[in-house]
């Protein structure tokens, strides 16, 4: 989904663009500083070169979105960070962030403070809500893009993509460790892409990771050991949630989207309408579940995800990642920058999208 690899899918595509940038910033006084538990070198320092302030910020490729208290904040190619404090009606381009490389995930613990990830291996952090970023984390020649990260706190994070690449810092960012992702791997395994690090039903120490492959996996401690789930699906799972009752939602390829409500001890098969890969999905304010894939698919669900009704949107571009808005409406993100999608099927229905 997110990989510059012709026999990758379409997601690995969309994430990786068109070019990787080979300039990525180190701010002054920055610490840039990879231990190595695997053998791992350090990695030198970039040549600074920061995002530039474009008019057109919002119709460019964006690929991640989350909250930051109340602001949403976005991220995507070229380095673009973009935020909003009236959920998703206007927007604006964050003052300063210290890379041009695609960035592929965005995740924050408060209102101030969240970390960026995205080609590279590239790690941005913010203290500020997102106004400004300064780099922790930048690996050029591995040529191994992280695709998501997740933070138990302030100080304990996983940053994670490729091949399985798997960062870990227990010190906010200060230092990031490469580590193994299994204790043990099993015979056969073949180190798949990590694509979506999300917390798990009791989101205190239960946490969950969307492979590819037939894979995901989970933790019982926060992210301290990690365990091989194997799914009834074979295919690539892109993105998952947790409902407000503790269900997981799997969501893949080809229109599979799978549900667990034993922590992935067992999955049932939903039925969704669609034949298009599920990239990402939310739980709205009032229960209800919207999915966003590709070519321009929108998936609805009032029964806590046992089963979709999927709409295609008439311009059918590709979509990343969906927040939340206002008027009853979400905010979608994709490969032409942002779009708006009633958040109810009859009122999607009803609009003809």
């Amino acid at each position: 989904m997110r990989i510059l690899q012709l026999a990758f899918t379409w997601t690995r595509i969309l994430r990786a663009a068109l070019v990787l940038f080979f300039a990525v910033a180190a701010l002054s006084g920055t610490s840039v500083q990879a231990a190595s538990r695997m053998g791992q070198k350090t990695p030198a320092k970039a040549i600074p070169e920061e995002a530039v302030h474009s008019g057109l910020v919002t119709d460019t490729l964006l690929l991640g979105v989350t909250k930051a208290g109340t602001r949403l904040v976005g991220v995507g190619h070229w380095g673009h960070v973009i935020l909003s404090d009236d959920s998703g009606v206007t927007w604006r381009q964050a003052q300063k962030v210290p890379t041009r490389t695609t960035l592929t995930s965005v995740y924050f613990t408060d209102d101030k403070n969240g970390w960026a990830v995205g080609h590279d291996t590239v790690i941005i952090r913010t203290t500020d809500g997102g106004e400004t970023w300064a780099m922790q984390y930048s690996d050029p020649p591995a040529e191994t893009p992280l695709l998501t990260v997740w933070f138990e706190n302030t100080e304990h994070g996983i940053a994670a993509g490729s091949f399985s690449l798997m960062l870990e810092t227990q010190d906010g960012g200060k230092t990031w460790e490469s580590r193994p992702l299994l204790e043990e791997e099993t015979e056969g395994f073949e180190s798949p892409h990590l694509n979506a690090i999300f917390w798990g039903p009791d989101r205190k120490s239960q946490v969950m990771i969307a492979s590819e492959a037939g894979n995901f996996f989970r933790s019982q401690n926060a992210g301290k050991t990690w365990e091989l789930i194997k799914m009834p699906y074979k295919g690539s799972f892109w993105g998952g949630l947790v409902t407000n009752t503790g269900r997981v939602l799997a969501l893949g390829m080809r229109g599979h989207i799978l549900y667990s409500d034993n922590f992935g001890d067992s999955w049932e098969s939903v039925t969704t309408g669609a034949d298009q890969s599920f990239s990402n999905g939310i739980q709205l304010a009032d229960g209800s579940i919207v999915a966003v894939g590709l070519a321009g698919t929108v998936a609805y669900s009032t029964n806590n995800g046992a089963s979709f009704t999927t709409v295609i949107r008439p311009s059918r571009t590709g979509l990343s990642s969906i927040a939340e808005s206002m008027n009853g409406e979400v905010v979608l993100l994709g490969d032409v920058g942002l779009e708006r999608q009633p958040a109810t099927l009859s009122a999607s229905s009803a609009k003809g999208s």
